[in-house]
């Protein structure tokens, strides 16, 4: 049994380019390295699964006494934050391969993965209106009104009350977001960076859990996809030659 993910910081974004001259903005993610503090299983738990934590370095007088004896219990330094992953079957060709508490986790984990999900907590914009929180496209722009105002939330009559639901003004943002299937475009195993397509949630030395993703999309031939068929070498290949 392995682990299917691992803990890292959001660095920020940039941009590569692929082997065609292609450019690619990617976001670059410092994974791990990252501990096993505990293994749950069926059997004591319920359900298997790896509980993991980020090796950083913390004081001992932040940490209080049941997580310092949870982490002494499986021989591990103090850890910041942790998370729950799951764990997947791997018979190499010494067998079965089990992970266990104290194990260390890496960015290699992810050597032979095309794609992968990232869970991230989105930035916090505070206290927002409809038109921020909710796309709304407001009233009249004119002297006299104003523009960024629901308007009437409920009804008089019936149903005399407000329907459990209704966009309205409130906080916004530090929600759990989870983008999936973004393509693998780089790894660096000394420095632990992952470079993957797209944007990832969250700000700058934001917190994400990286695993491998649950549904992976299919490669598919034609204009899409990493696997692609250069057109102009296939159309050229196809088209039958004009003798004279």
């Amino acid at each position: 049994m392995s682990v299917t993910g691992i803990l890292g910081k959001k660095i920020g974004m940039t941009q590569v380019f692929d082997d065609r001259g292609d450019v690619h903005p990617v976001t670059v993610l410092k994974v791990g390295p990252c501990v096993i503090t505990q293994l749950k299983t069926v059997q004591k738990d319920g359900y298997d699964a790896a509980q993991i934590g980020l090796v950083e370095f913390v004081k001992a007088s932040k940490i209080n006494k049941a997580m310092t004896g949870h982490f002494a219990k499986s021989n591990v330094p103090p850890v910041r934050e942790i998370r729950e992953v799951q764990l997947e079957s791997v018979t190499g060709e010494e067998g079965d391969q089990s992970a266990k508490a104290g194990d260390r986790i890496t960015v290699e984990i992810f050597n032979d993965t095309k794609f992968v999900d990232v869970i991230g907590n989105s930035k916090g914009r505070g206290f927002a209106g409809v038109i921020r929180r909710h796309g709304f496209g407001g009233g009249p722009k004119s002297h006299g009104h104003m523009f960024q105002v629901q308007g009437s939330i409920g009804a008089s009559s019936f149903p005399s009350r407000v329907f459990p639901g209704q966009r309205m003004p409130g906080h916004m943002g530090t929600d759990q977001v989870t983008v999936r299937n973004l393509r693998i475009r780089g790894i660096d195993v000394e420095d632990n960076l992952l470079l993957v397509d797209g944007a990832v949630p969250g700000a700058r030395d934001g917190y994400v859990l990286v695993s491998k993703a649950k549904a992976p999309p299919r490669e598919r031939r034609g204009f899409a996809g990493a696997a692609t068929k250069d057109a102009l070498k296939a159309s050229k290949k196809a088209a039958p030659s004009k003798k004279k």
